[in-house]
């Protein structure tokens, strides 16, 4: 044993890491190129090594050497006997099957002869099978990339796919050294990082993948800075319109793109021209629900475009998922603050859009001014005892949707906003009932699905301006709205215990302030009912990478002066 090592593997294949050791830099270094973070509290990090974790070093170049190498320098004891077989294992069957072409057909081959009379005989591939090479190689359907990528990862065979990407129309793109209002403007060290890993020198080794970074960090300047490396005609597919709009600003504002060649493709118009930015819900547009083809699909080949941009990959539709299937010899490019799916499709996002390129620790990004201080405040708001006996009765749902619109929660939300005046503060709900009430009793505007377009713009501009102090949203303030001063979030109900939306609200306020002050933000949760149960669910994913949650009492809120009175606390795991 060795006391002077950062790393403990244990059996269940998780490696704990001593954050503080001597050797922590070199450990953050490799580390998470091979395994996921799982938790991060002060001391002591989790990781864990899974198949899609190797699968995702493997198709970044990492071996099982270099892993196993790394975990027997670092680790007190050496690995267990089973990590090591299975780490070899694992990171064996990762390029035994590769997609390439010969002769300009796309084919499957592999080194391991009895693996390809193996696949022959399941007739896995017979759907999109052609003819055989002499070697035993598989000739397949041009269009078949996609789906035999996801057929055979689901039989734990990662395919490496060799087989390389169209040029696309060339564009010239540029970023700026200012932006237009003259401000000096350049690509941060991480995101140009995150950049050259997912171009890989312009090789068929890199063009798909998934770099992934919280709200704030500037995914969008990431991307790009992908987008000056490859010079083409790029479509970027988004969650809304506002969201469209912000991509066509930032555009407008850091690169010398002029806006004649920046189309926006939305339910208000359906312009097609070298940049395009179109979102999800128009692509999964249907005259007809369920029967008729999907009206906009035809944008994915408008134009020869050299690069897919999925803005909140996370969030894909599957009708995108199984577009995508058939996109594969275009460049493809997802940005997400989280990989987490509650539908467990990470292997989708892997097969059909490419393998994690990049993830950063917030809290790294924290301690470097890259995204804001937060602090987390989950409010226990008592549940009304005359309707204690009836709420018991209910079914699990309905205990969920009566406890979050708990009206008691309404006057710790005033609470709130009397210690928060000067603030810009961003109420957030799921249950529409709810928030319209709150929204008229504060007297503060309200954005919900329904809201026109060219509203939501005003109100978030007025907003931005700090002309209107507190705005209240809906669902459809999750994703993708840019609303960099905003410096508090009041969460009054949410999606049961979604950990994607948990971190999704708080990276709403994660943008870094002018002031540099910390963001704050509140979780109202209705006190021994079955909202507390998804409160520890949905809080999860953030504790685990290091927020901590003060639990506090309605009493215990903060003061007019900001002061927090003395509350217990959820820290990390």
């Amino acid at each position: 044993m060795s006391a002077d090592r950062p790393l403990w593997v244990q059996s269940d294949k998780t490696v704990l890491f001593e954050v503080g050791h001597a050797l922590a830099a070199e450990v953050q270094d490799f580390l998470p190129r091979f395994a996921e973070l799982e938790k991060s509290p002060e001391r002591f990090h989790t990781y864990r090594i899974t198949p899609l974790s190797l699968w995702n070093a493997a198709a970044v170049g990492v071996t099982a050497e270099q892993v196993l190498e790394f975990l027997h320098r670092m680790g007190r004891e050496p690995p267990p006997p089973n990590v090591i077989h299975d780490v070899a294992d694992v990171l064996r069957r990762f390029g035994l099957l590769r997609l390439v072409r010969r002769e300009g057909r796309l084919t499957l081959e592999s080194s391991d002869a009895a693996l390809l009379s193996d696949l022959a005989k399941a007739e896995v591939l017979a759907e999109w099978l052609v003819g055989r090479e002499p070697d035993g190689a598989f000739v397949l359907t041009e269009e078949a990339r996609g789906d035999v990528k996801q057929a055979l990862l689901k039989r734990g065979f990662p395919v490496d796919d060799m087989a390389g990407y169209t040029r696309g129309a060339p564009y010239s793109f540029q970023l700026r050294t200012e932006t237009r209002a003259g401000r000096p403007f350049q690509v941060r060290s991480y995101q140009r990082m995150s950049a050259d890993l997912f171009y890989a020198g312009g090789s068929e080794k890199g063009g798909s993948g998934v770099v992934v970074l919280p709200c704030g960090a500037g995914k969008t300047l990431t991307a790009m800075a992908v987008m000056e490396r490859l010079q083409c005609e790029t479509l970027v597919l988004t969650t809304n319109t506002v969201a469209v709009r912000q991509w066509k600003a930032e555009l407008l504002d850091k690169s010398t793109v002029p806006a004649e060649d920046i189309g926006e493709y939305t339910g208000d118009r359906k312009e097609i021209r070298p940049i395009t930015v179109s979102t999800y819900q128009i692509l999964t547009h249907r005259r007809h629900k369920d029967v008729s083809p999907f009206t906009h699909f035809g944008l994915f080949n408008a134009k020869d475009w050299g690069l897919i941009i999925y803005d909140e990959v996370h969030l894909l539709p599957a009708p995108v998922f199984r577009a995508s299937a058939n996109l594969q010899a275009r460049r493809r490019l997802g940005l997400t603050a989280t990989l987490v799916r509650e539908d467990h499709k990470k292997d989708e996002v892997f097969s059909l859009i490419g393998p994690k390129r990049f993830d950063m620790p917030w809290k790294e990004l924290e301690r470097n001014g890259w995204i804001a201080e937060a602090n987390c405040i989950e409010v226990r708001v008592p549940f009304p005892q005359d309707e204690r006996w009836s709420y018991l009765a209910l079914p699990n749902r309905e205990m969920f949707r009566v406890a979050s619109e708990n009206p008691a929660k309404l006057e710790a939300l005033q609470r709130i906003l009397a210690a928060h005046r000067g603030d810009h503060v961003l109420v957030i709900g799921q249950y529409l009932d709810q928030i319209e009430v709150m929204a008229a009793t504060i007297q503060a505007p309200l954005i919900v699905g329904k809201t026109p377009t060219v509203e939501r713009e005003r109100l978030y501009a007025e907003f931005k301006a700090g002309r209107i102090p507190v705005l209240v949203v809906s669902k459809v303030g999750n994703f993708a709205i840019d609303l960099p001063d905003a410096n508090v979030a009041v969460q009054v109900s949410g999606t049961f215990g979604s950990r994607q939306e948990e971190a999704q609200r708080l990276g709403r306020i994660l943008r870094p302030k002018s002031n540099g002050s910390p963001a704050t933000f509140y979780s109202l949760v209705s006190k021994d009912t079955k909202e507390e149960e998804c409160a520890e669910r949905r809080q999860r994913y953030l504790t685990e990478r290091g927020y901590t949650y003060r639990i506090v009492s309605p009493a215990e809120l903060p003061r007019g002066d900001g002061a927090l009175a003395t509350g217990a606390t959820r820290t990390p795991e």
